[in-house]
């Protein structure tokens, strides 16, 4: 099986005449839409131009990101990649005058569109003169971005020693996932020492971020520093209101699981280093049994979601295996056509077959929403995990009833504690997040009251279960640094994910509507959305229903240890 991915179908190469023509052709794209805004254009012709510029602009993104990505040494594509970023500046700088125009178009005449039109109308109430808005685009690059760049830079840099072994704090935070509780102490004892000598430059990154952000969001109007991700999110206040009601309700339901966690560890409380201990043993899994499960499981409810994952194989969208120079983690992304690119780090173990799976579900709902047009492709944050969790739970729940007892508990315990991530630390981020909006108003912040600020956080989300907290969990997460309140809409896309999985099972009908929902997802505000489908956001049981599958596999686990 062939583990590198083909960008041929993209582009030939940077210097090949077929690179060089989407190029131009998105130059020519971004010139063209600054006229029609301009003129006298018809919404028609705007509109038809945002979409060819989508078009055009989505391979080129995709080809040089994934070559950057897939080798950090390969300089020609970073620097291509900078400045397709710089050609994209001029894009940021009709924006405004874009946003204005589409204002003051009726949303009865926009179709398909009518979200771009009432979006835009809320979005000029919330605007600073032109010339502002141009402006802070420009000043971001030398603002915001430039911090979240020196958050990033030196926190890669960051060693911490670990039995007189120097290691990169990424190394560092891989040995809580040692079976060894020692080498688990050893490693959290390290990092903690690591980022102590590091905090103060942080610091000033976090205020500088915050502080920009603050500034901003008073001179455009919004009445509390949470309103623009509402916005961008496309959520009702009271839909987090109703999701923050269930999570906290489920705080003890968690709490019960570390409490299971640790006994099973033979402790009466976690620690922090205790967290992603492992518990059961897994056996390997190769690329070639990853393939065939992952297909042969989603083509029990989602035929479709089989068929794409298996072109991603055949037709090569996906780099599988870690190497030198290339970036860790996971991600995908459209390619255009419907098609996708999948960067993976496959080890031979069942978590990386769920990450693999998780993955493909992306893959399946930007293969949904090539049915759309560009423009309306674009799903926020709440949106986009809906496929992705699809496809991992129905990958997990196959695996929990075929696996042996040891690897049975292994995978629960994985998926668990992936779970408790998503809702119980999430949590504690949107309370020190919130928090530190509310204070950053009136000055600077410390280190130290960072630091607190963290620690009262964790205490809040984590309550009795644990013996420690991490008190730079600030420094840690690039989160914070890149965007503001990046942190509820991943458990909000979990505990959607997991309503329309369960809603799926229970309704063999649904199944077929959950192309539709996917293709849609760009399309429509999520309280909208939702309500076609049938489920209500704004109520607290809408979300205790996903809650509930979680409540399964914590009684599952129980009966296992």
């Amino acid at each position: 099986m062939e583990t590198t991915w083909d960008l041929t179908p993209l582009f030939p190469g940077l210097e090949s005449p077929e690179f060089q023509a989407a190029w131009d052709g998105v130059g020519k794209r971004i010139h063209q839409l600054k006229e029609l805004v301009e003129g006298e254009a018809s919404l028609g012709e705007v509109l038809a131009t945002l979409d060819a510029l989508t078009e055009e602009a989505t391979p080129l993104w995709a080809y040089l990101y994934a070559r950057f990505s897939a080798d950090t040494g390969d300089e020609a594509a970073l620097a291509k990649l900078s400045e397709l970023e710089v050609l994209f500046l001029d894009f940021a700088r009709i924006r405004p005058r874009l946003t204005r125009y589409l204002a003051l178009q009726d949303p009865e005449e926009a179709g398909p569109y009518r979200i771009l039109v009432e979006e835009a109308k809320e979005e000029a109430l919330h605007m600073m003169p032109e010339g502002e808005e141009v402006l802070a685009a420009e000043l971001s690059l030398s603002g915001r971005q430039a911090w979240a760049k020196l958050h990033e830079n030196l926190t890669s840099q960051i060693t911490a020693v670990v039995d007189g072994e120097e290691l990169p704090l990424t190394k560092v935070r891989n040995l809580y996932f040692r079976p060894e509780e020692e080498v688990r102490r050893k490693a959290y004892q390290a990092e903690l020492k690591a980022w102590e000598a590091h905090q103060v430059p942080l610091a000033y990154a976090l205020n500088g971020v915050k502080g920009e952000a603050s500034v901003l969001n008073r001179r455009r109007g919004y009445r509390e520093d949470l309103e623009p991700s509402l916005h961008k999110n496309r959520i009702t206040k009271k839909a987090l209101s109703a999701l923050l009601e269930a999570v906290r309700e489920s705080l003890p339901l968690f709490r019960r699981y570390y409490l299971l966690k640790a006994k099973a560890l033979g402790k009466e409380r976690l620690d922090w280093w205790d967290l992603f201990a492992p518990i059961g043993k897994g056996r390997r899994w190769t690329l070639e049994e990853a393939r065939d499960f992952i297909r042969e499981k989603l083509a029990t409810l989602v035929p479709q979601a089989a068929e794409v994952a298996e072109a991603a194989f055949r037709e090569r969208w996906m780099d599988l295996l870690p190497r030198k120079g290339k970036v860790g983690g996971a991600y995908c992304m459209p390619r255009g056509g419907g098609k996708s690119l999948i960067l993976a780090n496959y080890e031979e173990s069942f978590e990386s077959v769920s990450t693999l799976a998780h993955e493909l579900g992306h893959a399946y709902h930007n293969f949904a929403l090539a049915q759309v047009p560009a423009s309306l492709r674009e799903v926020p944050m709440t949106l986009a995990e809906t496929a992705s969790i699809m496809n991992e739970t129905l990958v997990v729940e196959a695996a929990l009833k075929e696996a042996s007892p040891e690897e049975g508990l292994l995978i629960l315990d994985a998926y668990l504690q992936g779970a408790a991530q998503v809702v119980v630390d999430i949590y504690s981020r949107f309370l020190f997040e919130s928090w530190v909006f509310t204070r950053r108003k009136a000055r600077e912040l410390s280190p130290r009251e960072f630091k607190e600020l963290m620690l009262k956080a964790q205490q809040e989300a984590y309550g009795e279960a644990l013996a420690s907290h991490h008190p730079y969990m600030w420094a840690v997460k690039g989160h914070y640094y890149g965007a503001d309140f990046y942190n509820y809409p991943y458990t909000f896309g979990l505990l959607f994910g997991l309503a329309v999985y369960q809603e799926a099972k229970e309704d063999p009908g649904f199944a077929e509507r959950y192309g539709e929902l996917l293709a849609s997802s760009g399309m429509y505000r999520a309280k909208e959305l939702a309500a076609r489908h049938g489920f209500d956001l704004e109520s607290p049981a809408f979300w205790q229903k996903g809650l509930k599958v979680l409540a399964d596999r914590v009684e599952e686990y129980e009966r296992r240890l």
